[in-house]
């Protein structure tokens, strides 16, 4: 299974993908975004962009979601199915991510990420990130703290 990433190939977010999207979001997330969230970025927000990682022609094993905000990237969410954890599909799904917001004249990049999320808070410290910050009881489901990570993207180079 350490080598699915191999065969895993990106593609922009539709809504054909929403269904295998939303039982990603709701096995990750204690707050899943409800399928009119997905909807309504797909077609209305224009500062979006939203992205799945596909493992042959159309199983959504991840994705991930940014807003473009003048020379800001903002990441709203990145997730991986749960049986395709470990395989590095969260840090290409990232680096995908970043690319796509240098392409949209991006120059840095943030997010947010629960303090307890070690595995991802991981991740984004191995891409580059640092916390510079943090948002005080920012998820109202347990009241818990959220990271605010930054990274400056502008003369980023593609790790392999």
């Amino acid at each position: 299974m350490k080598d699915i990433i191999k065969e895993v190939h990106f593609a922009p977010m539709q809504e054909k993908h929403l269904t295998q999207v939303l039982a990603i979001e709701k096995n990750s997330f204690s707050l899943p975004w409800p399928r009119q969230s997905f909807v309504y970025e797909l077609q209305h927000n224009n500062l979006a962009y939203y992205l799945v990682a596909l493992h042959g022609a159309d199983r959504v094993v991840g994705y991930a979601g940014m807003w473009i905000i003048l020379d800001e990237a903002h990441i709203t969410n990145v997730a991986v199915h749960p049986h395709y954890r470990c395989c590095k599909i969260g840090t290409a799904l990232m680096l995908e991510m970043i690319d796509k917001a240098l392409l949209l004249g991006a120059e840095k990049m943030t997010l947010e990420v629960r303090t307890s999320n070690k595995p991802a808070r991981n991740l984004y410290k191995n891409l580059g990130f640092m916390e510079k910050g943090v948002r005080k009881k920012y998820y109202s489901d347990t009241q818990e703290d959220a990271i605010i990570m930054w990274k400056d993207i502008g003369s980023a180079t593609r790790a392999t």
